[in-house]
């Protein structure tokens, strides 16, 4: 099977690649091949541009500005929108003017199109009370993508915190608890919906062989848990004290509007993946930190 990867040098993208390199082969969009060629195993193929015609079974978009990496100005948010959005355009062009169709197009979403949820478990089909930044961002990502589902099946990756030991959200959290200044963000309460790595390449692979997957899927372990729930079990796997706390104003300074991602609560349910059967091998938070760290 032939399989496009746009974004395929980020972190789920390389752990994809890297995990189903047997089975597949990969050709990757990319804005620097000599760079990507270091990150990536040999055998995968490189193109700067789509190609005027597709000629690929699958494609994977996961191409996208990082979201937390610097501070919400208005230039940063609008970078983060249109690096998702023009790619996601162009692939849903070159699908609808080929002749050759892929089985399935596979595109990113993330968590962050449900807005804060409180303490409630929420699913693919609950309805958003809350539109903010994030979730005009991945409704719009995600209502380009679904242009493509007159020529193809269109599987829509709302993703949460991807949990891996070379990069990612983790690799920011262990560096303030080596420090022994690890805590809780704000009150603490806020639920956080995190996946192993292992585990969202594994539901990528899963939603490529299952046909019958199609629309919104969750990417999110089982057992969401607040954040002091989640402080408390990094603090225990690394031996550190997590007594401090980040207060919001701080965090707030530090980020802008882009704290509202670390601050709002979001108890989300993988009940597609579940439905049809996916099995989860990284549900337990200490569990997966052990096997991570």
């Amino acid at each position: 099977m032939n399989i496009l990867i746009t974004g395929g040098t980020g972190l789920i993208g390389r752990h994809f690649i890297k995990s189903f390199q047997q089975p597949y082969q990969f050709t990757v969009l990319t804005r620097n091949c000599r760079r990507a060629k270091k990150v990536l195993p040999e055998g995968v193929d490189f193109i700067e541009e789509l190609p005027e015609q597709n000629n690929f079974e699958v494609i994977i978009n996961l191409a996208g500005e990082p979201i937390v990496d610097k501070r919400w100005t208005v230039m940063q948010k609008e970078k983060i929108c249109q690096s998702r959005w023009q790619i996601t355009e162009q692939v849903t062009a070159m699908i609808e003017r080929s002749k050759f169709k892929p089985t399935c197009l596979i595109s990113g979403s993330a968590i962050g199109y449900y807005g804060e949820t409180g303490n409630v478990s929420t699913h693919e089909d609950a309805q958003v009370k809350q539109e903010d930044f994030a979730h005009s961002l991945c409704k719009k990502w995600e209502d380009i993508a679904l242009k493509a589902s007159e020529h193809c099946r269109v599987v829509l990756l709302r993703t949460g915190v991807v949990l891996a030991n070379d990069g990612g959200a983790l690799t920011k959290m262990r560096w303030p608890f080596t420090l022994g200044l690890g805590g809780k963000l704000g009150h603490g309460q806020q639920y956080m919906s995190w996946i192993h790595i292992e585990d969202m390449v594994h539901a990528i692979q899963f939603i490529i062989l299952t046909p019958s997957i199609e629309g919104a899927i969750n990417c999110t372990s089982p057992q969401a848990l607040t954040n002091e729930e989640f402080t408390k079990s990094l603090g225990k796997q690394l031996h550190r004290a997590t007594w401090f706390s980040v207060p919001e104003f701080i965090l707030n300074m530090l980020m802008g509007q882009g704290a509202e991602l670390l601050l709002s609560s979001q108890n989300i349910y993988p009940q597609k993946l579940l439905n049809h059967e996916f099995d989860f091998n990284h549900s337990n938070l200490e569990q997966t930190l052990g096997d991570l760290l």
